[in-house]
């Protein structure tokens, strides 16, 4: 999503207002919960630029390779739509190390008019990507050689923006993620369906083959902490997803809050009209793996007031592989919005997913 979403004052406390800028951190880091440990931050791709495009929009990633990865551009005004191929260490380091215009079967480039990023599966191969666009919605794959449009998923029409389906403009799917195996992909919804209320929001289950057809298989239903939005998936196992949640509140600053869910025994609510009255069984059960509040702050300062100088407009977040002792990498990365006062910043945390 663009444009950072307010939520009401009372769920959040007193910010501590930071104005230093910065570019370069010392990794310090420390514990953020009993589950997930900080191992540092990067500024490094702030405000810079690449073959002359802004490194900046940044809404989702995917990581490729033990020292690379994938970001997505949601974009703005009239910039060509695009993913930066990133080198990465879980120290942290990144650094943009190739880029890739996406463009229509025409070969024309979409653009910040008709084309805003949000979710981003590299499919197997690394030859082909799936990436959403928040705008109708819709699923697209491009070859990463050309960077050209080659097909798309279908999306159920109820999930089309008003009026010709019952969703909310910028607020469908804000997150794409794809198991192991490449056979199921899972598409989150921003915000609810109209008929669903505030927080009770749906995840399309696709089964498939990476590079072929997906069809959408199930539904299942998601319930936010009040005020968040869900902005980020990524797949654990074949039973587990994690979770990313956000807002953020002018003047106090943002929230940021990361969760397991479950899958065993998900009930499929395809067939469910609305969700404002489905009992809590009915949703998926997640368990907070850390609020990034709780970070320690490791030098980090930031560019408006927030309750910790640590956050950002965090919209990315990306599982890697096994660390020395079992722990998983987890990366996030916040979204700057091409704006003076947001920050293009890469964290790199150590988690227990048990």
């Amino acid at each position: 999503m663009r444009w950072q979403k307010p939520l009401a004052a009372a769920v959040v406390l007193t910010a501590l207002t930071t104005t230093l800028t910065a570019s370069a951190h010392p990794a310090v880091g420390g514990a953020c919960s009993p589950d997930a440990q900080l191992l540092g931050f990067s500024d490094a791709l702030d405000k810079t630029t690449f073959e002359g495009q802004p490194v900046a929009g940044l809404s989702a990633l995917n990581v490729t390779g033990h020292n690379s990865a994938v970001t997505l551009v949601d974009n703005v005004g009239t910039t060509p739509a695009r993913v930066f191929d990133l080198k990465i260490s879980s120290k942290p380091t990144v650094s943009v190390d190739g880029m890739t215009i996406l463009r229509r079967p025409d070969g024309t480039p979409y653009t910040g008019a008709d084309f805003d990023g949000e979710g981003l599966v590299v499919e197997h191969g690394d030859r082909t990507i799936l990436a959403t666009s928040e705008r109708e919605p819709s699923i697209r794959r491009f070859r990463l050689s050309d960077g050209v449009q080659i097909g798309s998923l279908p999306v159920p029409a109820r999930f089309q923006v008003a009026p010709a389906g019952e969703a909310t403009a910028n607020a469908t799917f804000e997150s794409l993620a794809v198991s192991k195996d490449g056979l199921s992909l899972y598409a989150g919804m921003e915000g609810p369906l109209a008929p669903d209320g505030p927080g009770r929001n749906r995840i399309i289950r696709y089964a498939g083959w990476p590079g072929h057809d997906y069809r959408p298989v199930a539904q299942y239903a998601y319930k936010t902490d009040p005020g968040l939005s869900l902005v980020e998936l990524a797949v654990v196992d074949r039973e587990t997803l994690v979770s990313m949640e956000r807002t953020f509140v002018a003047g106090v600053g943002n929230t940021i809050r990361v969760f397991t869910v479950p899958l065993r025994r998900a009930e499929d609510v395809t067939a469910r009209a609305s969700l404002a009255d489905a009992p809590d069984k009915v949703f998926l059960q997640k368990e907070l793996l850390f609020d990034l509040v709780n970070c320690p702050p490791s030098g980090a300062v930031a560019k408006q007031p927030q309750p910790n100088p640590l956050l950002d407009n965090v919209e990315a977040l990306a599982l890697g592989g096994y660390l020395p002792g079992g722990k998983r990498q987890l990366y996030l990365l916040s979204d700057d919005n091409n704006g003076a006062t947001q920050i293009t910043r890469f964290y790199s945390l150590a988690v227990d997913l048990h």
